[in-house]
């Protein structure tokens, strides 16, 4: 299982902090470095210039939301950011949330798996420099991006329910969760991918899972500040309905807490779930607690 760090500074910091925190990183030893793309600074944009200037360490975006970029703009955009950072570019993208699209945006979230399907039906030749003709109910596209330098990307999709998942194995690379506990993980997104892989003679795919970590000898007031800082999304109904599954109140139940030992065996132990990738969200509540989380984390690198 590989250990990547999932980063914060691109809602609330700097270019210059973004890039500080991947170089961070990948010094630390960590296989990968994922973008979100919420309100803050655009995250392709942003792993553009941190892959100019971090040599090593894979990229990626958690995630960026499809509905507002057509498939063939942001596969161009990708094959930009990849040829920037020499070809360690992931995209994942998401549906995102209906109050998002439709309450800020003003757009339509109607019928999301067909969307789901026709836009991934669009970018995925497109990801793999092939030429796309297609045509569906939400997107139709004909043509092909070609630029000097570029190099295939891969892709996945952030995908929990049975129809995400089966639309994640059969035309990306993988899933990325959030808010999904090891017992839901294991019980529901690894079988469900895997055997919707299996079903059209795909390899195995990725699953990258994140999840808020936390080393701390004050137990209650880790969970308490995971139940403060994680609020929102026990109340959006996708992350909602892999709560409950789990058999948890908030995401405070689903945080990764305790002593350094006990971190380190609670994130081991997702390998023997079928996680193949382990992102990890860091919450600490003091300085001592940012440090010791880290030094933990860094012993599974």
């Amino acid at each position: 299982m590989r250990i990547g760090y999932f980063g914060g500074t691109v809602n609330d910091g700097t270019i210059d902090d973004v890039v500080d925190e991947a170089r961070q990183a990948e010094a630390d030893g960590f296989a990968s470095y994922w973008a979100p793309n919420i309100f803050g600074h655009d995250a392709l944009t942003a792993l553009a210039i941190v892959g100019r200037e971090v040599p090593r360490i894979e990229l990626g975006t958690s995630v960026v939301p499809t509905y507002p970029r057509h498939p063939m703009a942001i596969a161009q955009q990708c094959h930009t950011v990849n040829a920037a950072s020499g070809g360690r570019l992931t995209l994942g993208i998401g549906l995102s949330h209906k109050v998002v699209i439709e309450n800020m945006m003003g757009m339509s979230y109607d019928k999301p798996i067909r969307h789901i399907r026709d836009y991934m039906n669009i970018l995925g030749p497109l990801s793999r420099n092939e030429q796309v003709s297609y045509a569906g109910e939400d997107y139709t596209t004909h043509g092909g991006i070609q630029a000097p330098g570029m190099s295939p990307f891969g892709t996945v999709i952030a995908a929990l329910g049975p129809q995400m998942l089966k639309v994640a194995a059969e035309l990306a690379d993988g899933t990325l969760t959030w808010c999904t506990g090891p017992k839901t993980l294991g019980e529901h997104i690894v079988p469900t991918i895997n055997a919707a892989a299996a079903d059209v003679d795909r390899p195995a795919p990725r699953v990258i899972a994140a999840l808020p970590v936390c080393v701390t000898d004050d137990f209650d007031g880790a969970k308490a500040r995971a139940a403060q800082v994680f609020e929102i999304y026990g109340s959006l109904p996708s992350y909602r309905a892999m709560l409950d599954r789990e058999g948890a109140a908030g995401p405070e139940d689903i945080a990764i807490t305790g002593t350094a030992d006990e971190v380190v065996t609670r994130i081991s132990a997702l390998a023997d779930v079928g996680v193949t990738d382990f992102a990890v969200v860091e919450f600490p509540g003091n300085p001592d607690e940012a440090a010791a989380t880290r030094a933990a984390v860094k012993q599974l690198l």
